[in-house]
């Protein structure tokens, strides 16, 4: 079994305890609610360097412990400090060490702030469950790794999180994931440079995948971004934002490497 079928089965187990039908009404509600919200997907289409989406990312299966950060806010504050563009949470906690309630934690200082920011909450989803829980947090986007879901799948979690009023990031990593997406209506696609089987990296995927992206989808690529050099390639393919949780997990300075990416034109 690769890993990511271990992941989404075990994800199916846990998300089994509390799944439940939900009423449209329930994520009709945060429809309004979210409608003032900033927008990701506008707020990439305002710029004109590279944007980069900031993770808070305390483990991982490849690279185990990353960082022994207790409270979220203190990564999340750096964070926004540091002007990143938006801020992408990792809620799975068997193999990302992560858990709702940093969510929760960075959804409400963030969104206290005159100057909100988008914010992703990353996780294996499967079931509308979670885009009621993501919701619920004050999140504004959700995340849809392609080739961990059915068609059917795809589209009820699609248009559970527009009832909500939330955006959503399709995630892929070949070309068949990517004809997936866009015949779903993918408004923004993230090329993850990850093989979520073997979770090797490698940032041709990106170079390869980026372009054959319609030029009205909002292009992203995500994993393995450690660098100037990095953040550089990926931009020449056409990335309008990058994914950075390690290496701004890791560094002692994260405010610099965010300024670095940022400044790319």
């Amino acid at each position: 079994m690769n890993k990511l079928s271990e992941i989404i089965n075990w994800k199916r187990k846990e998300i089994a305890e509390r799944s439940r039908p939900i009423n449209e009404n329930e994520l009709l509600r945060f429809g309004d609610l979210n409608s003032t919200k900033s927008k990701f997907s506008e707020n990439i289409r305002a710029k004109n360097n590279l944007s980069l989406i900031a993770e808070i990312k305390r483990q991982s299966p490849s690279a185990g412990t990353i960082s022994n950060l207790e409270n979220a806010i203190d990564q999340a504050r750096k964070y926004y400090n540091a002007n990143t563009d938006a801020i992408s949470v990792l809620t799975d906690n068997k193999y990302f060490g992560g858990n709702i309630k940093d969510l929760w934690e960075v959804t409400d200082f963030i969104n206290s702030r005159e100057d909100s920011i988008p914010i992703l909450r990353k996780d294996f989803f499967i079931d509308p469950i979670q885009i009621l829980e993501t919701a619920e947090s004050g999140a504004s986007l959700i995340l849809i790794i392609v080739s961990a879901l059915n068609d059917e799948e795809i589209n009820r979690l699609y248009q559970s999180a527009n009832m909500a009023g939330m955006e959503a990031l399709f995630e892929i990593h070949d070309e068949f994931e990517l004809e997936k997406a866009v015949e779903a209506d993918a408004k923004i696609i993230g090329v993850n440079n990850r093989n979520l089987k073997d979770f090797s990296i490698d940032l041709s995927v990106s170079e390869n995948l980026l372009p054959k992206i319609p030029e009205d989808i909002i292009k992203i690529s995500e994993s393995g971004i450690k660098n100037f050099e990095d953040a550089k390639r990926v931009f020449d393919s056409g990335a309008q934002a990058v994914l950075v949780g390690q290496a701004l997990m890791e560094a002692d300075d994260p405010a610099k490497l965010i300024m670095d990416i940022q400044n790319i034109i």
